[in-house]
């Protein structure tokens, strides 16, 4: 699978503009107030999204028909610094016709255990490469 790049520029205090490459865009801000999501919570929505993207893949290949799907997820963040989260809460609600707990508890075991890049990549160690290239700024 190729990589993928999102580049961000710094707007102004503790405001960030995020881009990938197909122009695509989002804010994260840690000023307050807040313009966007604060990179933390923008965390915790990736993880929702890619669950999500899994819970409807799965119950589509089931042919269960979803009227009405959102996904809350709650993190619990440590008291020190670097402030990770040390337990997510995460709840699917799901109404579709013929659905039952069992199928949609095996969906969300699937999606959390398997699938999901975002929640692997949540428990996996990661390699890390920083490089950095200060500039002058011209005036």
């Amino acid at each position: 699978m190729k990589n993928q790049r999102v580049i961000t520029y710094h707007l102004c205090g503790h405001r960030f503009l995020n881009v990938n490459p197909a122009g695509d865009k989002v804010i994260a801000d840690g000023d307050d107030p807040a313009a966007g999501l604060r990179p933390m919570q923008l965390l915790l929505a990736a993880l929702a999204s890619c669950t999500a993207y899994d819970i409807v893949d799965i119950l589509g290949k089931k042919r269960i028909e979803i009227a009405n799907y959102r996904v809350e997820v709650e993190g619990e963040r440590a008291a020190t610094h670097p402030r990770r989260y040390t337990h997510i809460h995460v709840r699917h609600i799901v109404q579709a016709a013929g659905l039952t707990e069992k199928a949609l508890a095996q969906a969300a075991r699937l999606s959390h255990e398997q699938f999901c890049s975002v929640s692997a990549s949540l428990n996996a160690e990661i390699d890390w490469d920083v490089v950095v290239t200060p500039t002058e700024a011209h005036t």
